[in-house]
């Protein structure tokens, strides 16, 4: 009678536990469903990330919601398997790797940073670049030389298209500054006098406080990449890969809203170009406009942030693949790896010729020969 009870007692015992674990794994399911759909993800990619989940053994699959690095190795899986099975162009999966990317980058702009907004124009740097719009005049070019905590000194501002000069004593500014992986800062201030600073012309500023004006939109990645800018003559072909080479220059940085380039000689604001480079072996075109240009004479070379064109999904995807680093390895020598020995060689050849020392011996922008839209 005794040994029965104790059976009956262990299997009860065992159902209990089996019944306890199912409605644990149900439940974690619904609320990964729930989680999901807070995300903003539909059912059907649920589902597909729910999969995603079981391949890699997540014991938790709710984690893929918050943390980034689950949440690449997953994508990093998926691109992976579309690369293989020939399925990456379809439509439907570039538009589910678009839906991933956009909240992976969501996850990465919330991220703490140990950087903090400035509140206040003691805390700009040295060296920082400035904007000074002087009511009536226009907007001129500056950057800060010197901060203490009783006034700022910044060098004279200049502008290229207003000749002539003017007394800058007691004017009323609206100094603008973006700064790096920030945000866009705005302060009203006043000049208090006219100096010369380490050597150069200078204004004297009262501190104020600082207006954060605009957050960064999205996420850069730091490169050094050999590529060809070309001059855009009208709006078509914006996404379609030159044949021919550009002028020679290097990508600095990249997200899926623009570029900086480095260049030799100057450059102008707001004109409109094609930059081709390549990433994980395949040919990438963006077009976009020149926003702004930082032009140093010591080296007569010039940096260009270019504001991109909305790009085509799937260049969007890959180059969020590049920047979370979730592309997969390519073994094979495709064809257009050709680019970057093209461009090493090209510029090696130019630095020699030219006798440049530096990295770049580059034609000037407003110097090169433009034929049918391409710079060459």
């Amino acid at each position: 009678m005794l040994p029965t009870l104790v059976i009956i007692v262990l299997v009860s015992g065992f159902l209990i536990l089996v019944i306890s674990l199912a409605d644990k794994g149900k439940s974690r399911w619904v609320q990964f469903y729930a989680k999901g759909k807070d995300a903003g993800f539909s059912f059907k990619e649920i589902e597909l990330m729910r999969q995603l989940a079981v391949k890699h053994k997540l014991e938790d699959p709710s984690v893929l919601f918050w943390s980034r690095d689950q949440l690449d190795q997953c994508i990093r899986s998926l691109v992976k398997n579309l690369h293989f099975s020939g399925t990456s162009g379809e439509q439907e999966n570039q538009d589910f790797l678009s839906k991933l990317y956009d909240f992976r980058k969501k996850l990465e702009m919330e991220k703490p940073r140990i950087k903090k907004g400035l509140s206040n124009s003691r805390q700009v740097n040295e060296g920082q670049n400035l904007r000074v719009l002087v009511e009536g005049s226009g907007v001129f070019k500056s950057q800060l030389i010197k901060n203490t905590n009783s006034s700022i000194t910044i060098s004279r501002p200049t502008n290229s298209k207003i000749s002539g000069t003017f007394s800058w004593q007691g004017l009323k500014l609206s100094i603008y500054f973006w700064r790096e992986d920030d945000a866009g800062y705005v302060f009203d201030t006043e000049v208090q006098d006219e100096v010369f600073s380490k050597g150069l012309a200078s204004l004297k500023i009262s501190h104020a406080d600082l207006f954060r004006t605009q957050k960064r939109k999205s996420i850069r990645v730091k490169m050094h990449k050999p590529a060809f800018l070309y001059l855009l003559t009208n709006n078509e072909n914006l996404n379609s890969i030159e044949v021919e080479p550009g002028l020679k220059c290097f990508l600095q940085d990249l997200s899926d809203t623009g570029c900086a380039l480095l260049i030799g000689g100057k450059a102008e604001p707001e004109m409109r170009v094609k930059v081709q480079f390549a990433l994980n072996n395949a040919p990438i075109a963006m077009s976009g406009t020149v926003r702004s240009v930082q032009y140093k004479g010591d080296s007569d070379k010039s940096t260009l942030r270019v504001e991109a064109d909305p790009l085509p999904i799937d260049i969007r995807n890959r180059i969020l693949g590049e920047i979370f680093g979730t592309l997969p390895e390519e073994e094979e020598d495709l064809p257009f790896r050709v680019l970057e020995a093209e461009v090493e060689e090209l510029t090696a050849e130019s630095i020699t010729n030219s006798g440049i020392d530096g990295d770049l011996g580059l034609e000037s922008l407003g110097t090169s020969t433009k034929t049918g839209g391409v710079l060459l």
